[in-house]
Parts: C-alpha cells; sequence; structure tokens
C-alpha cells in the first residue's frame, strides 16, 4: 500500500489558484455553518437563533432544550452521511471514469434492504439497533461480492464492475419483493427503513457505523495521489509507480465501508453521491486532493439543507429526506453540468 500514498510527480492534475480555492472554501464552510445552524433550527416547532444559542450556552427551559436537543442526533447523522455518500460518489467516479457512477452502482442499498428482510423475516430481528447492524453487514457483503465478480478472473473494468452491480441488485430486488410482499410484519419494517430519515434515530446509530465512515475516509484521502495519476490512463499511472489494480481495489474498499455506513445509519438515499462531486469539480476542478476536501463539506450541506425543506413544507409533518435529495440535488447537478459544458 505504500506506493498509494506516494505523491504523484509533475502536474498530474490541472491545477487551480489559491484564491480559487480559499474563495470555494469560504463558500463551502458559510453554507455548512448555515445547513447546521438551519438543522437544529427548524422543525415541527420553529425556533430562532436566539432560543437556540441560549440552548447551546446551557440556558432555555426545559421544553426548549427537549426540543432543541433532540435535533442534534439528526444533524450529526445528517453531517457523517452526506460525508460518506459525496466521497463514495467521488471515488466511484473517479475509479470508474464514469460521471454517472455513484454508491449505488455497488449493490449497497440492495445489500442492505435485503439483509434487513432476511433478518427480519427469519431471524425475528427488530429494533433500531438491530436495524442498523443488519443493515451494515448485507452492505458490506454485497460490496465485496460486486467486487470479485466484477474482477472474477484476473480482469475486470469498469463496465464489468457496474454490470456486477446491476446483476446482484437485481436478484436482491427480487428477493425483497418476494418476502417483503409475503409477510406483512416483513413489508411494515422495509417500508420504514428503505426512504431514507434522518429522524427517529438517536446517537448510537453514528457511534455504531463511525469506524466503518472513519476507515473509508482515511483510505480515500490516502488513494487521492494514485486517483490523480490514473486521470491520465492506467500506462501513465504505472510508469509513475501507481498500481492502477491496488488503486482501483482500494478505492472500491472504501467506496463500499462509506456507503454502507451511511446506509445502515439513515437508509438508503439517492442523488447526493451523483451531484456532490459534480458541483464539487466545478469550484476546485479535477484533483482529488480538494474533491475529497471539498466533498467533505459539501456532502453534509446538501443532504442536512434537503431535510430542513423536508421538515418545513409538510409542517408538523416532515418529508423523509431521502425523497426530497431528488428535488433538491437534480437542479443543481444541471446547473453543474451546464457549466462544465461551457468551460469544455
Amino acid at each position: 500500500m505504500t506506493t498509494l500514498s506516494r505523491t504523484v510527480q509533475g502536474p498530474a492534475v490541472a491545477r487551480r489558484g489559491p484564491a480559487r480555492y480559499l474563495a470555494a472554501a469560504v463558500l463551502c464552510l458559510v453554507l455548512l455553518a448555515l445547513a447546521l445552524l438551519a438543522s437544529v433550527m427548524f422543525g415541527s416547532r420553529p425556533t430562532s437563533p436566539a432560543e437556540v444559542l441560549r440552548v447551546v450556552t446551557g440556558g432555555g427551559d426545559d421544553y426548549l432544550r427537549t426540543v432543541v436537543e433532540s435535533r442534534y442526533p439528526r444533524t450529526a447523522l445528517g453531517v457523517l452521511a452526506g460525508l460518506c455518500l459525496g466521497i463514495a460518489g467521488t471515488l466511484m467516479q473517479g475509479i470508474t471514469r464514469n460521471p454517472l457512477a455513484e454508491p449505488g452502482l455497488l449493490g449497497i442499498n440492495a445489500g442492505a434492504s435485503a439483509s434487513i428482510v432476511a433478518a427480519t423475516a427469519f431471524l425475528g430481528a427488530s429494533g433500531q439497533r438491530e436495524t442498523i447492524w443488519w443493515a451494515l453487514v448485507g452492505a458490506l457483503v454485497t460490496g465485496v461480492l460486486v467486487h470479485l465478480v466484477g474482477t472474477a478472473g484476473g480482469g475486470g473494468g469498469p463496465v464489468r464492475l457496474v454490470l456486477a452491480g446491476a446483476v446482484l441488485s437485481a436478484i436482491l430486488a427480487a428477493f425483497i419483493q418476494a418476502v417483503a410482499l409475503s409477510r406483512p410484519k416483513v413489508f411494515d419494517t422495509y417500508r420504514y427503513w428503505v426512504v431514507g430519515s434522518l429522524g427517529g434515530r438517536g446517537f448510537d446509530a453514528l457511534w455504531a457505523v463511525l469506524p466503518f465512515a472513519a476507515a473509508g475516509l482515511l483510505l480515500a484521502v490516502v488513494l487521492a495521489p494514485g486517483l490523480n495519476a490514473m486521470a491520465m490512463g492506467d500506462d501513465k499511472a504505472a510508469s509513475l509507480g501507481i498500481s492502477p489494480a491496488r488503486v482501483k481495489g482500494a478505492g472500491l474498499l472504501a467506496a463500499t465501508l462509506l456507503s454502507a455506513a451511511a446506509t445502515a445509519a439513515v437508509g438508503p438515499i439517492a442523488f447526493v453521491g451523483l451531484a456532490v462531486p459534480h458541483l464539487v469539480r466545478v469550484l476546485v476542478g479535477a484533483d482529488f486532493r480538494m474533491q475529497i476536501l471539498f466533498t467533505a463539506l459539501a456532502g453534509p450541506t446538501l443532504l442536512l439543507f434537503a431535510d430542513v425543506v423536508g421538515r418545513v413544507l409538510l409542517r408538523p409533518e416532515e418529508l423523509m429526506v431521502g425523497v426530497v435529495t431528488a428535488f433538491v440535488g437534480a437542479p443543481a447537478l444541471l446547473f453543474a453540468v451546464r457549466r462544465m459544458r461551457g468551460a469544455a
């Protein structure tokens, strides 16, 4: 693994000036701060910034503290899930060289869902804690299977990997439908979980998946120079001392860990892993080191704003964040694609 962390010599990617990076960092930090504030302010009972500040500093009455503090877990989970999904999408797009790649290509969502359905139907699993662990196991196992099938025989390019993910996802989807539709109890559990949501979960969900998310994030940071080299082609990367096969394998492992952690914690949430990498590339260019850094800011921002929109639109009810991300992310992705086409 030592070659993976070696700094690539030469202009592997087009670089942007420090002023551009600084402006992008300020923009992302300001938007993330606003998203964090909005996440603890808005809900079935709106609160003002002054009330939030009183609670944070230890003041406010019991009811106000209960309302504001109940939003802390979903805000923390939004940060973690947005970060994981965004970086996983960046890795997938870099490894496959496909701008439409996203974590769902690994079959992570289908694997987590199938695991929950099987555990509920045949093992009597119930409760949030059990659901998280079964989802995590299913997501990780499916990600490994996709990698093994997609690279069987010593070959395996991006197309084979995508096909392996599609085939396994289709098989698991058929299994889910067969079991869930024949068992009402299983269907109720699956229906609640299958639409991603930040609500109804506590900090225990965060602590359960945090080690896997941290491992995936660390591996992604280490792999960034290798991904920059691979952007010039496998032969050029090999001439620079980078092993393309090792980078791809480790990148898939990192994307699997990140996607599995996010999916197990909050359920399957679409579009974040697809849209955020495009938005970040508009801001900072093709350098994967910068992409990973800024995705860690932009991913949580998009997911938290989507969650706030879902809480406000149907107040006092709420719309699941997994539904809102498509409506919020689609215009953002279209804007990014237009910008990229204009810059080409």
